[in-house]
């Protein structure tokens, strides 16, 4: 079973950045679609930006597009999340997940969070304005 753990949360003021880093065990991780997903208090879990197997392919929400760039390094297991300008409403809780398909790759599918068979516990993230 793939285990999740995701790290670099924190306050920040509005205007600055982080990078979250996700760390995957087991060996598959290569084969399958990651996933940025945040939640914030009273809200539903929303998709926040995907990346393909390869790393060739990403997509992004409209409100972080241009300022959240997802990223991967297959040797280290690891995806990551650089996030610059944060904004106030960027205040959630960050969770990455994988994909539930292996070698597949379909921006609107993995936009979803059905589309995702295992989550991380999250790392919050909270920018004050």
């Amino acid at each position: 079973q793939v285990q999740l753990v995701e790290s670099g949360g924190g306050l920040v003021q509005a205007g600055g950045s982080l990078r979250l880093s996700c760390a995957a065990s087991g060996r598959t991780f290569s084969g399958y679609a990651m996933g940025w997903f945040r939640q914030a208090p009273g809200k539903e879990r929303e998709f926040v930006a995907t990346i393909s197997y390869t790393g060739a392919n990403t997509n992004y929400a409209d409100s972080v597009k241009g300022r959240f760039t997802i990223s991967r390094d297959n040797a280290k297991n690891t995806v990551y999340l650089q996030m610059n300008s944060l904004k106030p409403e960027d205040t959630a809780v960050y969770y990455c997940a994988r994909s539930t398909a292996i070698w597949s790759w379909s921006p609107s599918v993995q936009g979803r969070p059905g589309s995702y068979g295992n989550w991380g516990q999250g790392t919050q993230v909270t920018v004050s304005s």
